[in-house]
C-alpha cells in the first residue's frame, strides 16, 4: 500500500522577467532584419497605413499587408507592430478620416451606389464609404510622416549598440595587453 501524500497546489504565478526578455529578443531580431532600419520602418508604415482603413471594411484590409510588404520589400513583423500602433491610435483619426472622406467622395456618387448595389453592400457605403477612402488618404499621409522617426529611432539604437560593442571590444583588448 502505498502512503497517502498531500500534495500543495502549486501557485502559479506568470514570469513577467522571461516576458521581458522575450520582447527584448524580438526587438533586437527587428534590429538585426536583413535590409536594416529602413525595411523595418517600411513595414511599420504599411502596417500603419493599412489599419487606417481596415475597421469600415470589417477587417479585410488586413489582407493587403502580405502583397504590400512582399511588393515593397518590407518587414513583415514590423508590419504587424505597425498595425497594432495603428489600432492604439486609430479611434482619433476616426474622426479626421471621416472629415477627410466626406470632402473627397462626391454626394451622387453615394447616392448612385446606394441604389445601384445589393441591399447589404449599400448599408455598407452608406455608413463606411467616407472612413474607407478618408482612412486611406490619411493612413498613407500618416504611413510616410511615420516612416522617418520609425527609420532614424532604429539607426540610432543600431549605432548606439555598435558604439557600446566597439567600447567594450576595446576594453577587452586594452586588459589582455596589460596583463
Amino acid at each position: 500500500m502505498q502512503s497517502a501524500q498531500k500534495v500543495k497546489p502549486r501557485k502559479s504565478r506568470y514570469d513577467w522577467n522571461s516576458t521581458k526578455r522575450w520582447f527584448k529578443y524580438k526587438y533586437l531580431q527587428l534590429q538585426r532584419a536583413k535590409g536594416g532600419p529602413s525595411k523595418v520602418a517600411r513595414g511599420f508604415s504599411i502596417g500603419l497605413a493599412v489599419e487606417m482603413f481596415t475597421l469600415p471594411t470589417a477587417g479585410f484590409a488586413f489582407v493587403l499587408i502580405f502583397p504590400l510588404v512582399y511588393l515593397l520589400r518590407a518587414n513583415l513583423p514590423g508590419a504587424l507592430i505597425g498595425f497594432v500602433f495603428g489600432k492604439v491610435i486609430y479611434i482619433p483619426f476616426s474622426i479626421l478620416n471621416k472629415q477627410v472622406g466626406d470632402w473627397l467622395v462626391p454626394k451622387h456618387l453615394k447616392i448612385y451606389l446606394i441604389h445601384h448595389l445589393p441591399h447589404m453592400l449599400s448599408n455598407i457605403i452608406r455608413s463606411g464609404l467616407d472612413l474607407i477612402v478618408g482612412g486611406m488618404v490619411v493612413g498613407t499621409v500618416l504611413g510616410i510622416i511615420a516612416y522617418f522617426p520609425v527609420m532614424l529611432l532604429l539607426k540610432y539604437h543600431t549605432n548606439r549598440r555598435k558604439e557600446k560593442r566597439r567600447i567594450r571590444k576595446a576594453q577587452l583588448v586594452s586588459s589582455d595587453s596589460n596583463e
